[in-house]
């Protein structure tokens, strides 16, 4: 199959040793602020994966996103992320990477050429009809991801992607495919510049979404987010305050009393 890969043509951009650091913070820049507009064309693609994930996981399923690389270690950030946001479970948003959890940090060589490795991944997970698989990867050429979701589809489970060229493999075995079409990065083949914010711009509507749309967001709040730290339970405190028109004190009593923001809020006063 032959398609253009656009994330390795050629920048459009030469002799960068020969910027000066103004010139290349300045054009790097510049291309940054494509980024968004090319999200913006794949809202439709991203909308409906997420109108397919809402309803699995209000019947007991889950999302896992599943990548390589850098596209990998974006998942699982953002994965990461979901329990202390919005107080899910960490069994809720699962990130795995190629390479197992040694690759967050360092490079595993030729762990995405696998085609059978991340299928295993899955299956220690019970992956079955209830979840969501969303596979991660700029090129959309990486073996691990491919394979995943092509054996996922066979097994009639739900398969979504995000990839920065159009018509790759990965978008054509995905069920829902979301293209963000970047371009040439700066540094010639660096994905991990535009492809990478853009997927990062995804995953963050994606799990976003998702979550509000579970009700774990009260008005514009985080009203389930752990407390875990003093900033957080500070942010509570204030919270409490706006939302039930009382006192600092008073608001620190209250969050102590019921140990989280949703319970203050609802149950104060009752």
């Amino acid at each position: 199959m032959s398609f253009t890969k656009t994330t390795e043509k050629s920048s459009k951009y030469d002799h960068l040793e020969k910027m000066s650091i103004n010139e290349l913070l300045s054009n790097i820049n510049k291309e940054d602020k494509t980024v968004p507009d090319a999200v913006e064309k794949s809202i439709p693609q991203i909308e409906a994966l997420i109108a397919q994930i809402v309803p699995k996981l209000k019947d007991g399923g889950r999302i896992f996103y599943l990548g390589a690389g850098t596209s990998g270690r974006l998942g699982v950030v953002d994965a990461s992320e979901c329990p202390p946001t919005f107080g899910v479970s960490p069994d809720l948003v699962i990130g795995l990477i190629a390479g197992g959890d040694t690759a967050i940090r360092k490079s595993v060589e030729y762990a995405e050429d696998s085609t059978d490795q991340s299928w295993k991944d899955l299956e220690e997970y019970q992956i079955s009809e209830k979840d969501v698989v969303i596979g991660i990867a700029a090129s959309g050429t990486t073996p691990y991801v491919i394979s995943a979701l092509q054996k996922c589809n066979k097994n009639n489970i739900t398969t979504g992607c995000i990839t920065c060229n159009e018509g790759s493999p990965l978008a054509l075995t995905a069920q829902f495919p979301i293209v963000i079409t970047v371009g040439p990065e700066f540094v010639t083949g660096s994905s991990r510049m535009k492809a990478g914010t853009a997927q990062k711009l995804v995953l963050n509507m994606i799990s976003t979404a998702t979550m509000i749309q579970l009700g774990r967001v009260k008005g514009n709040k985080m009203v389930d987010m752990q407390l875990s730290n003093n900033k957080l339970v500070d942010r509570g405190i204030r919270m409490i305050m706006e939302e039930l028109s009382i006192d600092r004190a008073k608001a620190s009593e209250v969050l102590e009393q019921y140990g989280n923001v949703r319970d203050a809020i609802s149950k104060y006063g009752a």
